[in-house]
């Protein structure tokens, strides 16, 4: 099994409230708190969870905290205006998912009547 503490694609949550600057303002300490909240709002956090329930973030988890942060703290959006954001984006990424089986279907299909052409020419 890994060690996942070593592996540096993943971080704990106290690094990734460092990452995100999430310092509680009055004591001075890391609002881990937060994280955990939004976890539970938004599907799209999902911290790999081992022995001891200790979570552990990959890169495209913290980059959906960030954009959270973002839209949360500096454009002061509401919870469900951030969910409709981060909703929409998926819908849009399996949009282009689909699009491009779409397109190397067309391009199969055009490769093979270039084939037959070519081979047709040769005869």
């Amino acid at each position: 099994m890994n060690n996942f503490k070593t592996d540096s694609k993943y971080k704990s949550i106290g690094e990734v409230a460092q990452i995100l600057d999430l310092v509680n303002k009055k004591k001075g300490t890391l609002s881990t708190h937060t994280i955990r909240f939004w976890e539970k709002q938004f599907k799209q956090i999902k911290p790999k969870i081992f022995v001891g329930k200790r979570r552990y973030y990959d890169e495209n988890t913290i980059n959906t905290l960030k954009k959270i942060k973002f839209l949360l703290k500096d454009k002061g959006m509401t919870l469900n205006g951030v969910k409709k954001v981060l909703n929409s984006e998926l819908s849009d990424i399996d949009e282009l998912n689909n699009t491009s089986i779409k397109q190397k279907n067309i391009i199969k299909i055009k490769i093979k009547k270039i084939k037959n052409l070519v081979e047709s020419l040769k005869k």
